[in-house]
């Protein structure tokens, strides 16, 4: 079995092209860092074009044969994937809390969200199948196929280095693509070990790639004229760019964007039962979430009951580096989010918001140097302030209050995000009402993250999505793949071949 190749303290982390280890020509570097100690573990290379075009040549160069190997072949290996991720989701768990900083108990559950979504693609013989009709004219018969793209990329986020990346990759090689992976810079490691357990499980060289870098690299995969698909799932200002990029260069493209997201509470909601769940939504993994809960839209009748009972959950939750089992939080990712987040707080109180929690200033005892914020609550928000408007991307839960289920609804279908929203409420009417009204991607009814399972699929509306097509799922298959009707006859010898005029067909 494969060891992990570089992934050793201190060493720099190299670029995985053609079914190997691969050094960068670049010699620009980036430290990754511990976010519990603040220390720098490792290096790794930022791409240059070089780099970039080195593994988009070797996916083109992979890409006839692996297009051509049946899909059921395709299966197997993906098959044989899973379990090794499987086998090795302690091992991912850990790479994602030593760069990430995520309790390790959240880790393993991101590393279980992504391995779902390869048992998905492992069904791809069935997802691509066509349509037929017979006879749709005399002695004319019509099918359809969907076919793959060729070299399709993914840009990924810091925040979940496992399950990201496989919302993504194992989808567009089971259609038959290739697929190059540019993870986040600050969280490189998983991927590689992701890209060596691909090659034990049979995978061919240069079917999968893995780049690191920044703005550089990404350029350079959005501009290569043998990229087809880019995949990306960051923060709204660069979906956008993307997007707009990747249409004037004619590829396809998905790019998904931040989040406000809202949960309403209504009167006749189970408090304890939704407090509790809000904790965790807004909290966990330090609120850096694409769909944690930010906003809390409480009815004003249960307002102060909820808040209290908020800030008691909130206030016993512990915090400390990931790989503390008693821990239910870990740090933010780096010292300048962790300083933005707490300017967000400052904001906040200077825009007169009553700050019921503050987490400003955390200490946490062995881990001076580590990037940690507490848990942070407040109260009497309004839609005018700075602390509403932004994705604040950490622990920082804020609550508005509303009148009625109508003006929750217009609150939240007036925000310019809308990737997810929950309600709670014991009123199927008020939740049949909320899922079919709210203007929203992905809706929970009592359930507070309505992250959909791996055979739906991911992605939002507005300013959270640019594109057509949402990830993974049914979705995913129809975005990395491009349909193809094929209409035949074969005529006898009174077959009579068409005139000048528009066939038809009867």
């Amino acid at each position: 079995m494969n060891k992990p190749a570089e992934l050793n303290t201190g060493t720099t982390i190299p670029l995985w092209i053609d079914g190997k280890a691969h050094p960068a020509t670049s010699s620009r570097s980036a430290g990754v860092t511990n976010p519990a100690t603040g220390k720098v573990t490792r290096q790794v290379p930022l791409a240059n074009a070089h780099d970039i075009d080195a593994a988009v040549t070797s996916a083109q160069r992979a890409f006839p044969a692996w297009r051509d190997t049946p899909p059921l072949r395709r299966a197997r290996i993906l098959m044989r994937y899973r379990e090794l991720l499987d086998a090795h989701r302690d091992e991912l768990a850990r790479l994602v809390t030593d760069e990430h900083g995520k309790t390790l108990a959240d880790a393993a559950g991101s590393v279980q969200r992504g391995i779902e979504v390869v048992e998905f693609a492992m069904g791809i013989p069935h997802l691509l199948k066509g349509e037929m009709s017979e006879d749709v004219g005399t002695g004319v018969d019509t099918h359809s196929m969907r076919q793959p793209l060729g070299v399709c990329t993914g840009i990924t986020p810091f925040n979940f280095p496992v399950m990201v990346p496989l919302w993504m990759y194992p989808v567009a090689i089971a259609c038959g693509n290739t697929f190059v992976l540019k993870p986040s810079e600050k969280v490189p490691s998983a991927s590689m070990r992701m890209a060596e357990l691909f090659k034990e499980a049979g995978l061919p060289d240069g079917v999968f790639n893995v780049v690191h870098g920044d703005k550089e690299a990404v350029d350079a995969l959005l501009h290569h004229p043998l990229v087809k698909a880019v995949s990306f799932v960051g923060s709204t200002p660069i979906a956008k760019y993307i997007y707009e990029t990747c249409a004037k260069e004619g590829k396809r493209v998905q790019a998904l964007g931040g989040a406000k997201n809202h949960a309403v509470v209504l009167a006749d909601a189970d408090l304890d039962f939704a407090a509790d769940g809000l904790i965790g939504a807004a909290y966990g993994s330090a609120g850096e979430r694409c769909m944690a809960i930010s906003a809390v839209v409480a009815v004003e009748e249960v307002a102060d009951q909820l808040v209290a009972k908020l800030k008691t959950a909130a206030g016993k939750l512990k915090i400390g580096a990931g790989n503390d089992k008693a821990a239910d939080m870990g740090p933010l990712i780096s010292r300048v989010h962790r300083d933005k987040v707490s300017g967000y707080v400052d904001q906040g109180v200077a825009q007169g918001a009553k700050l019921v929690l503050d987490g400003r200033g955390l200490k946490v005892p062995g881990h001076e140097d580590g990037f940690f914020i507490g848990a942070t609550l407040f109260d009497h928000v309004q839609p005018d302030m700075t602390i509403y408007k932004d994705e604040i991307f950490g622990p920082v839960l804020i609550v508005l209050r509303v009148k009625s289920l109508d003006e929750a609804i217009a609150l939240i279908n007036a925000n310019p995000y809308a990737n997810g929203t929950a309600v709670f409420t014991r009123s199927g009417g008020a939740a049949r009402r909320f899922e079919r009204e709210i203007e929203v991607g992905m809706v929970g009814i009592n359930v507070p993250i309505p992250v959909p399972i791996a055979y739906f699929s991911f992605g939002g509306w507005r300013n959270s999505l640019f594109g057509d097509q949402h990830v993974h799922g049914p979705e995913g298959v129809r975005f990395y793949t491009r349909g193809k009707v094929v209409t035949t006859r074969w005529p006898d010898d009174k077959a009579i071949a068409s005139g000048f005029n528009m066939p038809t067909l009867g």
